[in-house]
C-alpha cells in the first residue's frame, strides 16, 4: 500500500561535493535539514521525516560526506567542520532555498551549530540532539574542562568522557581497523539504549587509550544480540552495508580536525552568539554527552538567546530510541518559537 508521504532518494552535486539525501512532503513546503552523526546515515532520521511532512513540512537528511551514497575524501583535512558546512549550504542551494530549519546529532550538532554561528541568514531555528553548542569548537580539550570531575578524577581521567577522541589522533589506522574487522557486530554493539544504570559511572570512552582501543582493547567488536528497540534487521543490514562499502576512515576522519574545527569556530559572526531560536534535548541516559549534573551545557546557556531545553528518557540514539518523545519536543519548539514557520494547511 501506497503512503501519502514517501520517502525519495536524491542527490545534489557540484564539482567539490556530491550529496545523497532522503527526502519526504511537498518540494515547496517549510523545510527542515536533519544531520546525522558518527556513524550513522540519513536513515537514522527514518521517524522523523514521514512524520514532519505529514505535519506539512519537506524533510530532508543527507548522508554526510564519509558515509553512505555522499562523497568520500581521501584526507583527514577533508573532513574539517569547514568543508562539511559549506556542503549543507551547497545543499540548500540546490534545494533552491535561503533558509531552512537544522537540526542535528551526535557529530551532525556542531555541524549545525556551526551553519547558525556562521551563516545565521540560512538558520531560522537550530535543534541539537545530546551534543550542546560550544561557540570554540566541539574537541576534547576544549570539552575536558567541563567533565564532571566526581565522576573522573583529573589524575585517572584528564580528558574525562572524551578521551577517547585521542585515540584516533594516535592510533587511527587501528582504530578503524576494529570496527571494520565485523561491521555488523560493530554496529550492534554501539546501537544500544540508555540504561540509567550506567548514570554516574564513568562512561566506556573514558578508558579507550587505556585499554588500547574500543571494547576493551579487542581486535574486533563482541559479538552482541542486537538491541531491537533502536533498530530491525533491515535498519542493521542498510548501517552495516553502507558502513562496509565505504569503510571508517571518513566517520573517524571527523574526529582528526580538532585545531582546524577551533580556528574556523574563532571566524564566527557575533561572536558566536546565536539569536535565532534554539533547541537542545538532553539524553537522560546518555552517560558520554552527559549535560543534565554536568557544566557541559553551560556556554550554550551564555550563548544562546532563545534556548529552549527539553529532557528526552533516553539514551545518545535519541531519534531511533524515543522517536515520538523527540518528534513531539521539535514539532512544539516549532510551534511555539517559529510559528510564522508552521505550515499553512
Amino acid at each position: 500500500m501506497s503512503t501519502p508521504f514517501p520517502v525519495t532518494e536524491h542527490v545534489a552535486g557540484t564539482e567539490r561535493h556530491r550529496t545523497f539525501y532522503l527526502s519526504s512532503g511537498a518540494k515547496d513546503a517549510p523545510l527542515i535539514v536533519f544531520v546525522h552523526g558518527w556513524p550513522e546515515l540519513s536513515i537514522s532520521w527514518r521517524h522523523q521525516l514521514q512524520c514532519f511532512a505529514a505535519l506539512g513540512f519537506r524533510a530532508v537528511a543527507p548522508d554526510m560526506r564519509g558515509y553512505g551514497r555522499s562523497s568520500v575524501p581521501s584526507t583527514h583535512a577533508d573532513y574539517a567542520i569547514e568543508h562539511v558546512v559549506r556542503d549543507m549550504i551547497e545543499l540548500l542551494d540546490a534545494l533552491g532555498r535561503e533558509t531552512a530549519v537544522w537540526v542535528g546529532h551526535d557529530w551532525g550538532a556542531p555541524v549545525v551549530w556551526t551553519i547558525a554561528s556562521h551563516h545565521p541568514q540560512r538558520c531560522l531555528g537550530v535543534a541539537a540532539l545530546c551534543v550542546p553548542y560550544h561557540p570554540g569548537g566541539f574537541g576534547a580539550r576544549s570539552a575536558a574542562a567541563l567533565v564532571d570531575r566526581t565522576i573522573y578524577p583529573e589524575d585517572r581521567y584528564p580528558l574525562g568522557q572524551w578521551d577517547y577522541h585521542l585515540f584516533y589522533e594516535e592510533h587511527f589506522e587501528k582504530a578503524c581497523a576494529v570496527f571494520e574487522a565485523d561491521v555488523e557486530s560493530t554496529v550492534r554493539a554501539l546501537f544500544r539504549k540508555g540504561d540509567p544504570a550506567f548514570m554516574q559511572k564513568p562512561a566506556r570512552t573514558a578508558s579507550v587509550r587505556r585499554d588500547g582501543g574500543w571494547f576493551g582493547g579487542a581486535p574486533r567488536a563482541p559479538d552482541v544480540p542486537m538491541d531491537r528497540d533502536l533498530l530491525t534487521e533491515e535498519d542493521l543490514h542498510r548501517y552495516a552495508s553502507a558502513l562496509q562499502a565505504n569503510g571508517f576512515f571518513g566517520p573517524c576522519s571527523w574526529y582528526m580536525n580538532a585545531e582546524r574545527n577551533a580556528q574556523y569556530a574563532s571566524r564566527a559572526t557575533s561572536a558566536g552568539r546565536l539569536s535565532m531560536p534554539v533547541l537542545f534535548l538532553h539524553g537522560a541516559w546518555d552517560n558520554v554527552c552527559e549535560t543534565l549534573r554536568s557544566p557541559l551545557a553551560g556556554p550554550m546557556r551564555e550563548h544562546c538567546a532563545d534556548l529552549t531545553e527539553v529532557t528526552v528518557r533516553s539514551g545518545h540514539w535519541m531519534a531511533q530510541e524515543q522517536p515520538a518523545a523527540v518528534n513531539a519536543a521539535l514539532a512544539r519548539w516549532l510551534a511555539a518559537r517559529l510559528p510564522a514557520y508552521w505550515p499553512v494547511p
